[in-house]
């Protein structure tokens, strides 16, 4: 490992300590489940092309996937090193994901405290690195430290799903194309893709059992027909609050 690899790696384990900590886990709950966001400094970009999404994906799959699995991956040597020392698999259940231009969303589940913002700076240290490197940039890519909001109801859990799935195509009759965003979790969730490190049974079963109180499930006929639909009758965004990233 190059000495100039090592002081970035420093550098950026010391930006995340000292990031204004308004609004980073308040409530640490084993089992709990948390929104997590953040976007770019200045609301800048911080993914510019395929090759950012995919290696922001490329972390999360070498942090959360089995690590059986992960021995027989061909991935840069650089990577794998930044890996090896740490694997959140059986710790962290990712539920699902969403990678806009500008901002990220993710939905997990931790099963103990304090996997959850270990598995954040990972994954926000490393892929800080690789963007800055790449486009020759320095200071932070975020808008301060990582966002991460308590999921306390079954209605709002549900409402965030749709939320979160639903941000490519928030309006309008685009919102048929989500089905074909590669950077979502939303494929995973109509069968169209089978990704190891993503669990989409969590919350499929609300809809299969349909024991939610809260919303009245057996409106919709498949979880698919609860992202897409846009009866104004049931807005997320108004149960959602002010938790929207534009």
């Amino acid at each position: 490992m190059s000495i100039r690899y090592v002081l970035l790696y420093i550098y950026y384990r010391y930006l995340l300590k000292i990031m204004p900590a308004k609004n980073i886990i308040k409530e640490y709950v084993d089992g709990g489940v948390y929104h997590v966001y953040n976007r770019g400094s200045n609301k800048q970009d911080i993914f510019l092309d395929e090759r950012d999404y995919a290696t922001f994906l490329l972390y999360l799959k070498l942090y959360l996937d089995n690590p059986e699995i992960l021995k027989d991956l061909d991935v840069d040597p650089q990577k794998r090193k930044a890996v090896d020392r740490q694997n959140f698999y059986g710790k962290i259940n990712l539920l699902c994901y969403c990678l806009m231009p500008n901002h990220f969303h993710l939905l997990i589940k931790q099963l103990s405290e304090k996997d959850l913002t270990e598995l954040i700076r990972c994954i926000a240290t490393n892929y800080s690195m690789y963007f800055n490197k790449r486009y020759d940039r320095r200071g932070p890519l975020y808008e301060g430290n990582y966002k991460a909001v308590l999921v306390k109801t079954d209605n709002y859990l549900l409402h965030l799903s749709r939320y979160i799935h639903s941000n490519p195509f928030a309006k309008g009759p685009t919102l048929g194309k989500l089905s074909n965003y590669s950077y979502s979790s939303y494929p995973n969730y109509l069968g169209k893709k089978n990704t190891n490190w993503l669990n989409t049974d969590f919350i499929l079963n609300y809809f299969e059992e349909n024991r939610n109180q809260e919303i009245t499930l057996s409106k919709f006929s498949s979880y698919k027909e609860f992202i897409e639909d846009r009866d104004t009758s049931v807005d997320s965004r108004e149960i959602l609050g002010d938790l929207i990233i534009e």
